[in-house]
């Protein structure tokens, strides 16, 4: 098939067709199976990581020997899920999703605090309840290893071209608006963030410039409302007791505040994927909002729609609670739980990371308020 007869080659996720040659690539990939081997033996890799690396290329190849397609590829992925999920979580729950029509496709936009497990547990509570998984915005940012790309690419991501300017800019925004438009219309249900780059600091807010990409395509046919209507749009609030990566976070807002500026180094959002997926998360809720159906004429309009169903369903834990001075009620447990986190941040940042747990009980008092 050639570029013409499918435009979105570049961006989409792979098709069950390029499920073999995207394995193989990835077996053959050195920089792969090294890491893997680290991460499996990280004492004996150092010293005895050529020994080690054919072994646990001939098991990489083993466990994917079965897999032929795109779900077996996810159903491979969904047993690793289940362990992680059991190690770094003390519970998972969700809401809303009894509201959610099977057989429909909706875009997901999301509050986003972790890069790589966001929409890992929107997949997940869908996979639970025997829906299908969703396609995944991934920006190019994070995928500079081929690797990374082709493995993403399998788990049902697309790629969201950030490092492009200029021209290739408004080609690739214009590419990516009319891709989400028609998967949601191919049945194919779509999570994307409420802005570029996490809510480091505990406030989601979504940024209007999203919702002006996934018109940009169709201005010239509808106009805004109905493209929004269209997309059957449903907001989602992520809620994690602890964030792995709040420290990483607090630490990185304090030296813009104190230095005006912060370098990020060259595989830090590797690091935090790692992190966020390994690290401690406590209890996690998954809250899906109402499908959008009234008419929104502007972007700004429907971002302030989405942020009312984000921030007013977002779960409060007991880190959020305390964090806002209102955690009467909290055990000593909780209270030791948000402290140790305080206590992990560089002297001059605990109040910030205080402040970021904090944030989402002050926006749904503000939420709550008379106008």
């Amino acid at each position: 098939m050639t570029e013409q007869q499918d435009p979105y080659q570049e961006i989409r996720p792979f098709n069950d067709s390029e499920v073999g040659d995207a394995l193989n690539h990835i077996l053959q990939n050195d920089e792969f199976v090294s890491a893997v081997t680290r991460y499996q033996f990280p004492k004996m890799a150092t010293n005895f990581g050529w020994l080690l690396k054919p072994f646990v290329r001939i098991a990489l190849a083993a466990k994917v020997g079965d897999v032929e397609s795109i779900s077996d590829f996810q159903a491979l992925v969904a047993g690793y899920m289940k362990k992680m999920i059991a190690r770094s979580t003390t519970k998972l729950t969700c809401s809303g999703i009894d509201q959610l029509d099977p057989d429909e496709a909706y875009l997901f936009i999301s509050n986003h605090r972790d890069i790589a497990m966001d929409p890992a547990f929107v997949n997940w509570v869908r996979y639970q309840y025997g829906m299908s998984t969703v396609r995944i915005a991934i920006g190019d940012n994070l995928l500079r290893k081929p690797y990374v790309s082709d493995i993403m690419r399998l788990n049902k991501s697309f790629i969201v071209n950030r490092s492009a300017a200029g021209r290739e800019m408004m080609k690739a925004l214009t590419q990516l608006s009319s891709y989400i438009d028609h998967s949601v219309q191919g049945g194919h249900s779509i999570w994307l963030a409420q802005r570029e780059g996490r809510a480091k600091d505990g406030n989601d807010a979504t940024d209007p410039a999203i919702l002006k990409m996934l018109y940009m395509a169709h201005r010239k046919n509808r106009s805004f409302a109905e493209h929004a209507k269209r997309l059957n749009i449903v907001p989602v609030s992520i809620s994690y007791e602890y964030d792995p990566c709040d420290s990483l976070k607090a630490n990185e807002l304090y030296a813009k505040a104190t230095e005006g500026g912060y370098e990020k180094s060259e595989f830090e959002d590797i690091s935090s994927i790692v992190k966020g997926i390994t690290g401690d998360k406590g209890h996690v809720h998954v809250a899906f909002g109402d499908p959008i159906e009234d008419d929104f004429d502007s972007p700004e309009a429907l971002a302030e729609e989405i942020d009312r169903q984000i921030i007013s369903n977002y779960y409060l834990h007991s880190s959020n609670l305390l964090a806002a001075g209102q955690g009467d009620d909290a055990s000593d447990l909780d209270k030791q739980g948000l402290q140790a986190r305080i206590d992990s941040t560089v002297n001059g940042a605990e109040d910030i990371l205080r402040q970021m747990y904090a944030n989402p009980v002050i926006n749904q008092q503000k939420m709550q308020e008379p106008s």
